[in-house]
């Protein structure tokens, strides 16, 4: 198998203990960075001559930063890469260079299920907070919308079906493996009106709730967003916010910032919930795997 000259973790990449031994196998010098580079300049000096380089979600490798790393041929993302319009990588300029760019998927959403269950089995019932429907109340027959059936998505609907709920579902397009659960598909406003609580499974930067949608989503709503960012506009977000509903969300980016962590009816526990040491070990299997593809092909 070939190797890199030199690999370069730019920033802190979640890989488990014994990892970095594991990347000294496949090039001949390895730096890993543990703080996060405060400016392009500093990315710019970290990745220096190398060849490749790691990074996680935290940092970015727009064009202009790329265009001054001339001896780049490989990057490999340590975080989920589900198209290059929501990468934090430019991926279609670094392919014209000739940059391979990989990324990973399904590492972390066992937590995120773990999470949503959870939050919302805390407030059905009423643990340390009002029993959301005035007395407790199990998740069976909940009226469970899901916007979004990728890999967490699923996995939320199989959690939501195994404790008794109804669920409906609205993505791209319909999914004959998911009418097959009983999983219904929804048109995005019927779901939104029909549905007790909503959970919001997008890409980064995707956003399907606008004005029109949270009217029809309508009072006394719980939503989840489990996405990297919001998944709706923030104005009349704010507006369905400040009624008779609630909002969970893990991170501060998935709530949309710190405006809203102080809000009543904002719940954020403001860590990434699929950010386990289980899913450490998934991460760093599968980010290896993907330099060991490129160093054998």
């Amino acid at each position: 198998m070939n190797k890199f000259k030199k690999l370069v973790a730019i920033e802190p990449v979640n890989m488990v203990q014994g990892a970095e031994a594991r990347l000294a196998a496949l090039a001949e010098t390895v730096d890993m960075y543990t703080d996060i580079p405060a400016s392009p300049e500093e990315i710019i000096r970290r990745i220096g001559d190398a060849d490749a380089v790691l990074l996680s979600f935290t940092s970015s490798l727009p064009k202009e930063t790329l265009e001054q790393c001339r001896n780049l041929k490989y990057i490999g993302m340590c975080c989920s890469l589900y198209s290059p319009e929501s990468a934090n990588v430019d991926i279609t300029y670094a392919n014209k260079r000739g940059i391979s760019v990989t990324g990973i998927r399904d590492y972390g959403d066992e937590g995120v299920i773990e999470y949503v269950v959870s939050e919302l089995v805390r407030c059905l019932h009423g643990f340390g907070q009002n029993a959301w429907f005035g007395s407790p109340s199990e998740i069976t027959g909940l009226k469970a919308g899901i916007i979004g059936l990728g890999k967490s998505g699923g996995m939320i609907a199989d959690a939501m079906k195994f404790f008794g709920a109804e669920v409906t579902y609205y993505a791209r397009s319909m999914k004959p493996a998911a009418e097959a659960k009983g999983y219904r598909f929804t048109p995005l406003g019927d779901l939104l009106e029909g549905s007790d609580v909503v959970f919001c499974c997008l890409n980064r930067n995707t956003v399907l709730l606008h004005e029109e949608e949270f009217k029809r989503l309508g009072n006394h709503k719980i939503l989840f967003n489990t996405g990297l960012s919001p998944a709706w506009d923030e104005a009349p977000f704010a507006e369905w916010l400040d009624k008779d509903n609630i909002c969970y969300c893990d991170t501060v980016g998935a709530a949309g910032g710190q405006r809203f962590l102080d809000h009543p009816h904002m719940r954020c526990v403001r860590v990434s919930s699929g950010i386990t040491r289980q899913a450490y070990a998934r991460l760093t299997d599968k980010v290896i795997a993907n330099i060991e593809d490129y160093l054998k092909a």
